[in-house]
């Protein structure tokens, strides 16, 4: 296995540990957006969230919760971020599903720069029918 999220979990590799559940580990990113950044990883190797079970979901947000409370009362925070990018486009870089917690900083500079779009006319009705059409029970 050459995941590097794998060898963390199999201890193969040392990380900092944060917090640790049945589903999922919680270790600082060695590249931190700022200080406390932490990377919640699931134990079982799933390439994207699409293909995390449904059992396993509870626990790696059990993961995420507790340890952005964590994040908040020591760092006395007033905000943070958590994310997971999926997919090489959307910024994955490691393919091992993981959720990014991130504080923030009233002004630290950080800015997602979004280019917002307008639905017109029914086009978000098309949509909406779109997407409606592709979930399974």
């Amino acid at each position: 296995m050459g995941c590097i999220f794998c060898k963390i979990i199999a201890r193969e590799i040392p990380a900092e540990v944060l917090f640790e559940n049945s589903c999922a580990i919680a270790i600082l990113d060695v590249n931190p957006i700022h200080y406390g950044h932490t990377l919640v990883i699931p134990k079982v190797h799933h390439r994207d969230f699409l293909e995390v079970p449904d059992e396993e979901l509870a626990g790696i947000m059990r993961a995420v919760h507790v340890v952005s409370g964590a994040l908040v009362k020591g760092f006395g925070l007033e905000g943070f971020n958590f994310f997971s990018n999926n997919g090489t486009v959307a910024g994955q870089s490691v393919f091992h599903f993981h959720i990014h917690i991130t504080p923030r900083y009233a002004n630290d500079n950080i800015r997602f720069v979004l280019k917002l779009k307008r639905y017109e006319g029914q086009d978000m009705k098309g949509v909406a029918e779109r997407i409606r059409a592709s979930i399974s029970g």
